[in-house]
């Protein structure tokens, strides 16, 4: 008689049955899935937390050498330059961004707002800054002027340029105008604080070579060429002092804008002058010479993550 398929067919065991242990294999898999997901959720998080003062460290460092080399944001401590920069005790100040790398392509020139160091003649008789004798306060505060957020260390000055080496200046003709070499200047900038819009007579100073004669555009209310070192010559700034030229207010908001840099000294619009792109050139080359700054920067990101993760 014929056997039953069924009956005649021997035992399957999980060991001879492929099909048998793959699935209990995937059974088994199947009980752990969640808590190994788990698991791998809270190391992302763990290792994110690890990471994140590395970044942290790594974004101010580049910070930092972008200031001291690229550009600087500087804190405007008076009023001397009002209306174009405004800064005074107990308000707002402007935060203005100083390009450090202009004045490596081109020479600075009349009209310029610049930052500088004080020259010895301008510091001379001041009493030196008081430090703090906490070392902790000591810290944030040249922390705080590397980034603009407090007065820097150093006497650094901002005003505007002039007139430069080899020409003499003086004050005033009949309609109260500042001469350069015997014409006068257009200066559209000027502030009138308290309505006096006279200028004190000076001059006439010939600019030595390798300097710059500054005034302030709050010009009757502005310490520079005219009176630091006693005035004259000895009012100068060495072109070596200036640290860049001021490009932008960047803070607070409600004064975002461009930093006026009209040439007083610039010739009537019907004659000729650079074209504007040639003007740009400076500020280009800027541009172009942050870029491997940028890059880097991704570079020392990729290579951080990636040592973070071998110590895993």
């Amino acid at each position: 008689m014929p056997s039953n398929a069924a009956e005649d067919e021997p035992e399957r065991s999980e060991e001879n049955d492929p099909r048998g242990r793959h699935q209990a294999e995937s059974a088994e898999t199947g009980a752990d899935d969640a808590p190994a997901a788990s698991r791998r959720k809270q190391k992302k998080q763990r290792s994110f937390w690890k990471e994140l003062p590395i970044l942290i460290v790594v974004a101010l460092v580049l910070a930092f050498l972008i200031q001291q080399f690229l550009a600087r944001v500087y804190m405007i401590p008076s009023g001397s330059m009002e209306e174009t920069l405004h800064g005074c005790a107990g308000c707002t100040p402007d935060r203005i961004l100083v390009d450090k790398i202009t004045y490596d392509f081109s020479d600075p020139g009349p009209g310029d707002v610049v930052v500088f160091r004080g020259p010895q003649p301008w510091v001379e008789n001041d009493a030196p800054v008081p430090e703090s004798g906490n070392s902790v306060a000591r810290f944030f505060q040249s922390i705080g002027s590397v980034f603009g957020l407090a007065p820097p260390d150093e006497r650094d000055f901002v005003k505007r340029i002039i007139a430069t080496g080899g020409q003499t200046v003086e004050c005033c003709d009949d309609e109260n105008r500042v001469l350069v070499d015997g014409r006068p200047l257009d200066e559209p900038y000027i502030y009138w604080q308290g309505g006096r819009e006279e200028q004190d007579d000076f001059g006439p100073v010939t600019v030595p070579e390798g300097t710059v004669w500054v005034m302030g555009d709050n010009r009757n209310n502005s310490l520079d060429s005219r009176f630091q070192g006693g005035g004259g010559e000895r009012g100068a700034v060495p072109v070596d002092n200036i640290i860049g030229k001021a490009r932008l207010i960047v803070l607070p908001p409600s004064r975002w804008g461009t930093v006026s840099d009209h040439n007083p000294q610039a010739e009537p619009a019907n004659a000729m002058s650079a074209p504007a792109w040639q003007q740009g050139v400076p500020l280009g080359i800027g541009v172009v010479a942050a870029w491997p700054t940028v890059q880097v920067s991704r570079k020392v990101g990729a290579a951080v993550r990636g040592t973070v993760r071998r110590g895993r």
